[in-house]
């Protein structure tokens, strides 16, 4: 006999786990988060936070969002990649990220009702976690996993109390492993994985001092700092990143991970931050130091059985794109909904095996992206001729020689404008970030091939209704001038069916399936004197469907399927498609 029972046993508090555990709280399923520490997490490490995410805070509640923002560092300060030789040293070259070229930020402002920030984990973690204890999440710390045994009816996990010393056991419908990189439980299902740990070290110094008078005129999240001949990371780069603007700060600096770790002593610590920021009178207040490795791993399957995993448990890889805690909250979005309704009967089993489909070829895109993004330093340092020699001095003449007036040096300040530009595909890839599309038995297609991409896929989103896809963002507005973001009319734990003028059969079919099917299909028809019109015309353009069709999105905002045009039986239609997906 178990000693505690719930629905769905979530082990780690990071943000995949914290925010299943929010999410199924919102959509009333019974479940329990436990973390073997004694509290969140202690260091700012993931920070990056992009328009998708942002968007799954805002279907938990603008409150949610709202919070978000009001701890965030905005858009504009997280400004344009800076690559110097220090700090207050000579500055090579920058370039517009984060969307801060105009051009971006107006496809940034299109994509999505929500903001790209830079949120650090210290305030992302705590921020799911009370949204999730807040609305009936049982939380507990220090406590630890041990082990787990799955039966045909459920999943019977040992755990360690930390604090008596003591065991005891859980049973639960579903156990989600949100643990970590170097999940146990992971292991312990026995999930494949395909790639490397451990391909590269780094560590990090986490210190306080005011720096404003060197980076405030130069906004930025990152500043990449080139030394040659520096004692620690070969080349001698290393990586300065705000953290609170413009007074806490940390440092990654690279170290041989054929060698045992080095032992990162405050004194040495200090000179590190004095070197990059090229200060030698500076009395940083050191934080923290700690040391990690680079990952390229990624699962080939993210469950087995009543086991499912998520987050870095599932996608191993550097913080490079800042994907990681990103792409970790949006596995939670993908899958809470589909678990909910297998646990309140309303969809089958077979609905779960669509978070393998569709979340395994994101893991894998993701670390694929930012173990790319990391060679791509490469041409960096090639330009810079940093790659001909290990003599600090002539790595320095090969630096210097840029600024002769020769056609070498003009032929080697175009190679390194060039490289530098290149690196859009780290730090302004927003098609990364917004085109997943997804392939499962939770997506019915329509007959219509997938639409090409017109720019690359991996810098430019592209929005489209093509089923599979994330609903585009459209403003729409009612007769008393607010407008709505076609995204706030959908998700939030329900079905929704979007049509326009003549879509009255769409709108009765969907209101009878959902008592027939025991779930909640939101119906909206947009069009002239409706609650939502369509002033600017955007939405036409964009649903790829006449007046008379419907789109059927997912709880994750995701197109499930549509129709171009109202058809002889609108309920049998939709009756087909709702029991295909939810495996009925």
């Amino acid at each position: 006999m178990a000693d505690i029972t719930t629905d769905v046993l979530i082990i780690g508090t990071g943000p995949a786990g914290s925010a299943t555990a929010a999410l199924l709280s919102t959509y009333g399923v019974e479940n329990m988060v436990i973390n073997r520490f004694r509290w969140l997490a202690n260091t700012p490490r993931a920070h990056i936070t992009n328009q998708r995410t942002m968007e799954v805070l805002r279907d938990l509640g603008r409150d949610v969002e709202d919070e978000a923002y009001m701890f965030a560092a905005e858009q504009d300060l997280m400004g344009e990649n800076v690559f110097c030789t220090s700090l207050t040293g000579e500055e090579i070259g920058r370039m517009k990220s984060w969307g801060k070229h105009p051009l971006s930020r107006a496809e940034h402002q299109l994509s999505s009702p929500s903001l790209m920030n830079d949120l650090p984990q210290t305030f992302m973690e705590p921020l799911l976690f009370k949204a999730a204890c807040s609305r009936g999440t049982q939380a507990r710390m220090s406590t630890e996993y041990v082990s787990h045994a799955q039966d045909a009816d459920g999943v019977t996990t040992t755990c360690l109390d930390r604090l008596t010393g003591k065991e005891f056991s859980v049973r639960s419908k579903f156990l989600v492993g949100a643990d970590g990189g170097n999940s146990r439980v992971a292991e312990q299902a026995g999930l494949s994985f395909e790639g490397k740990m451990g391909v590269g070290g780094s560590m990090n110094i986490l210190f306080e001092a005011d720096l404003s008078r060197h980076v405030a005129h130069r906004p930025s999240v990152l500043y990449w700092v080139l030394q040659p001949g520096a004692d620690v990371g070969g080349i001698g780069m290393g990586l300065v990143r705000m953290v609170r603007p413009w007074h806490e700060w940390l440092i990654v600096w690279g170290y041989d991970i054929n060698r045992p770790a080095p032992d990162v002593t405050e004194d040495f610590a200090v000179k590190v931050v004095r070197d990059l920021v090229g200060d030698q009178e500076l009395q940083p207040k050191i934080k923290s130091v700690s040391t990690w490795t680079v990952n390229n791993m990624y699962a080939v399957a993210m469950s087995k059985g009543r086991v499912f995993c998520m987050g870095d448990a599932t996608h191993r890889h550097p913080p490079s794109n800042g994907l990681g805690s990103n792409t970790s909250i949006q596995d939670a979005f993908n899958f809470a909904w589909k678990l909910s309704m297998v646990l309140k009967g309303q969809a089958g089993m077979g609905l779960l095996d669509s978070y393998n489909a569709e979340r395994a070829p994101i893991a894998k895109q993701i670390v694929t992206r930012a173990n790319k993004s990391i060679e791509e330093f490469g041409p960096i340092f090639k330009a810079l001729g940093l790659l001909d020699s290990v003599d600090p001095v002539k790595m320095q003449e090969n630096m210097d020689a840029r600024c002769k007036d020769t056609p070498e040096a003009e032929r080697q300040r175009k190679a390194i404008r060039e490289a530098i530009a290149y690196k859009v595909y780290e730090f302004d890839a927003h098609g990364v970030e917004m085109n997943q599309r997804y392939r499962s038995s939770a997506v019915v297609a329509d007959g219509r091939p997938e639409p090409a991409f017109a720019k690359d896929p991996e810098l430019h989103y592209q929005p489209t209704t093509w089923p599979g896809a994330r609903l585009p963002h459209i403003w729409l507005f009612n007769h008393g001038g607010e407008k709505v973001s076609t995204l706030d009319l959908t998700g939030h734990g329900a079905f929704t069916v979007l049509t326009g003028i003549g879509g009255d059969g769409w709108l009765a079919a969907a209101k009878a399936l959902a008592k027939e099917f025991n779930i909640r299909i939101a119906t909206h028809m947009i069009g002239p004197r409706q609650q939502w019109q369509d002033l600017v015309g955007d939405w036409a353009n964009a649903r790829e469907v006449r007046d008379s069709g419907a789109i059927l999105v997912r709880p994750d905002h995701h197109v499930a399927w549509r129709a171009d045009s109202m058809v002889s039986n609108p309920e049998a239609e939709l009756r087909r498609v709702l029991k295909s997906i939810l495996d009925k």
